[in-house]
């Protein structure tokens, strides 16, 4: 089930999406778990990443939808947003919080479910591309794009990411096999390195973006350079 955020400050134009939300559903056999807001606030005060679309007004009287956006950017890099807006000079400003597409006022259902359908295709896009983690009780969507490397540290397991690190409960053996096909390979027996953020390769570590080091095992060289020469050509192509 897609989960999708609406807020829009015009109670008629909330329900005129929502209307469009709900035939869409009948059209194409699909459900969604709506929940929607009548400001910007109400959204990012306290916002967790739960929601998979969101459709935001622009013009609303607290928070406009462009800081609001930027809130919950901060939180959740992966949300699709769709602005709705009055005027198309808006659209624009959309690049600065990474939303999808803008919709004009008022919104016919056609264009609606253009919309829509390119959302749900990132959706599930980024689905096949993230991982599901318990950190702290807590289960968590986790992009695996944003993972430098996974860590072995006893009988626990870390994702280094970008901006944070994920601990949890886990084998290495087990998250190689989960992450198999995702270009992620193992440089030793405590380092499971997604390729895509190798920058290069000197006699005994792979250098990951940002300039860390991982050690490369002797045994492990030739396959770790193979994997990185297959997985930079496939990317290339």
């Amino acid at each position: 089930m897609i989960r999708i955020g609406v807020v829009e400050d015009e109670p008629r134009s909330r329900q005129h999406v929502l209307d469009h939300l709900r035939r869409y559903e009948a059209e194409h056999g699909q459900s969604f778990e709506i929940r929607t807001f009548a400001d910007g606030r109400d959204i990012s005060a306290g916002y967790i990443p739960d929601f998979d679309i969101i459709f935001l007004d622009v013009e609303m009287e607290h928070i406009d939808g462009f800081t609001a956006a930027k809130h919950i950017r901060e939180v959740d890099p992966e949300v699709v947003l769709v602005f709705i807006t009055n005027m198309a000079q808006h659209a624009i400003r959309g690049y600065e919080v990474d939303a999808l597409s803008y919709l004009l006022k008022p919104v016919p259902y056609f264009a609606f479910s253009q919309e829509l359908n390119r959302s749900i295709e990132r959706v599930r896009k980024r689905a096949s591309d993230s991982i599901m983690l318990t950190v702290d009780g807590e289960l968590l969507r986790v992009d695996l794009s944003g993972i430098l490397y996974f860590e072995s540290v006893k009988h626990r397991m870390v994702a280094h990411a970008l901006t944070r690190q994920y601990h949890f409960v886990g084998t290495m053996k087990a998250m190689e096999a989960t992450l198999n096909g995702k270009g992620f390979f193992r440089s030793n027996n405590g380092y499971l390195v997604n390729l895509r953020h190798v920058t290069g390769v000197k006699q005994s570590s792979c250098v990951l973006v940002g300039g860390k080091e991982l050690q490369i095992s002797r045994p492990r060289k030739k396959a770790f350079l193979d994997a990185l020469t297959d997985y930079v050509g496939g990317r290339a192509a």
